[in-house]
């Protein structure tokens, strides 16, 4: 937890032209314009606002990049024990934002479509889903885009607050069915900001992935 915990804010980016170069092992969360993205990596991260979180759909129109590091834990936490920079959150543009004008909407499809296939430090992939509306066609869209590469996958379902136990069981199932299909690189949990279900398993998943 405390390594996510250490996030903070590097960058935004636009265009592929000005992406970072690539060097640090980076996860990306994607996931459909108010699937509770930017939440969940608040909630992640301890902290309220780091990625801009709305009600609004579509309002993360960036790639926006959160650097973590840790220290020697077993060493006094001074200047002579610095933190590192070890890995990299990245906060994707909402997909399937139907009112957002055409020309918006190509350039975001165009912004982490090309991400996505290129960059090489990419490990893994959270596509978080509203467990009310799961794999949905943009998100199997996404899904069949990343199929070729070797990245890890995991479906986040948010906002399981809001169903029953019947209604959660269903959506898990659902998704670790799915999960299934894809291999033993994609994985499937339930999450809920406001009753803070699924932390620490998201915190053990995503650390596993850059541990291996």
């Amino acid at each position: 937890m405390q390594l996510f915990r250490s996030a903070k804010f590097v960058m935004s980016v636009a265009t592929l032209v000005d992406l970072p170069p690539a060097a640090l092992p980076e996860i990306a969360f994607a996931g459909r314009s108010n699937a509770g993205k930017s939440t969940a990596i608040n909630v992640l991260t301890n902290q309220k606002r780091l990625a801009f979180a709305s009600k609004t759909p579509g309002r993360t129109q960036l790639l926006n990049f959160f650097e973590l590091s840790e220290r020697n834990e077993a060493l006094p936490r001074d200047k002579n024990n610095p933190a590192i920079a070890c890995a990299t959150l990245v906060d994707l543009p909402g997909y399937g934002f139907a009112q957002a004008p055409p020309a918006q909407r190509a350039q975001w499809e165009t912004l982490v479509g090309g991400y996505v296939d290129q960059r090489q430090t990419l490990v893994g992939i959270v596509i978080v889903m509203d467990a009310r509306r799961p794999l949905m066609p943009g998100d199997e869209a996404l899904i069949d885009f990343v199929s070729g590469r070797e990245s890890r996958l995991h479906f986040l379902l948010t906002k399981s607050d809001q169903l029953n136990n019947s209604e959660k069981k269903a959506a898990l199932t659902r998704a670790q069915q799915r999960s299934r299909q894809i291999g033993p690189r994609a994985t499937a949990q339930l999450f809920s900001a406001p009753k803070r279900l699924g932390i620490e398993e998201l915190s053990d998943t995503l650390a596993g992935w850059l541990k291996s």
